[in-house]
C-alpha cells in the first residue's frame, strides 16, 4: 500500500471515496474538495492499493482550537503556520475496512503534525468512534456545539503533543 499526499489530479477519486463513506448530508461536494486541494494538498493523506484510492484523511491547519462547521466550507481559513491540524474526514472504502488502513493514515497525519511543530490534532466523530480515536491518543472533550455538520451530534476529540 502506498501512502502519499494529494494533488488536484486525485479530485475524482477523493470525491468518490467520500460519497461511499458518508451520508448525503455529511458528504462534502467535489467542489469543496477541489478548493481544498488547491489550498492545502499536503494536508491530505491518501492510501492506494495499486492505483486505486482506498482511504483518505484530510483537514487543514489553523490557530483556532475548536473545529467548526465553517471550516468545512471555507478552505481559505487554512493557515499553514497554524497550531492545530484539523481532521475533517477519515474515509475507507467498505471492502478495505477493519484492516488497519485508516489507522495507518491517522498515524501518518499525527507524525507529520509533530514534525511540523503543531500543538496537536483535532477531529469530531460520532459516539461509536470515540474508542477508535482514543487508541491513537485523542481525548474526548464531549459533544461540541460548534459543529452540527450534517445535522449530527459530534464529539470533539483532541490529541495534544
Amino acid at each position: 500500500m502506498l501512502i502519499r499526499n494529494a494533488s488536484i489530479d486525485d479530485l475524482d477519486a477523493i470525491a468518490f471515496v467520500e460519497e461511499q463513506c458518508f451520508s448525503p448530508a455529511e458528504t462534502a461536494p467535489a467542489e469543496a474538495f477541489e478548493e481544498r486541494l488547491k489550498i492545502y494538498p499536503d494536508h491530505f493523506w491518501l492510501m492506494f492499493d495499486a492505483d486505486k484510492l482506498i482511504a483518505c484523511v484530510d483537514g487543514f491547519v489553523t490557530d483556532e482550537p475548536d473545529l467548526t462547521d465553517e471550516m468545512y466550507e471555507r478552505a481559505d481559513m487554512h493557515n499553514e503556520n497554524g497550531k492545530w491540524q484539523m481532521i475533517f474526514g477519515v474515509t475507507t472504502l467498505s471492502e478495505y475496512r477493519n484492516k488497519g488502513y485508516a489507522g495507518q493514515l491517522i498515524k501518518r497525519a499525527i507524525e507529520d503534525a509533530k514534525k511540523q511543530g503543531r500543538s496537536g490534532l483535532v477531529l469530531t466523530c460520532k459516539d461509536k468512534l470515540v474508542d477508535f480515536y482514543s487508541k491513537f491518543g485523542f481525548v474526548n472533550e464531549g459533544h461540541t456545539e460548534k459543529s452540527k455538520h450534517g445535522g449530527i451530534t459530534w464529539n470533539q476529540m483532541r490529541l495534544t503533543f
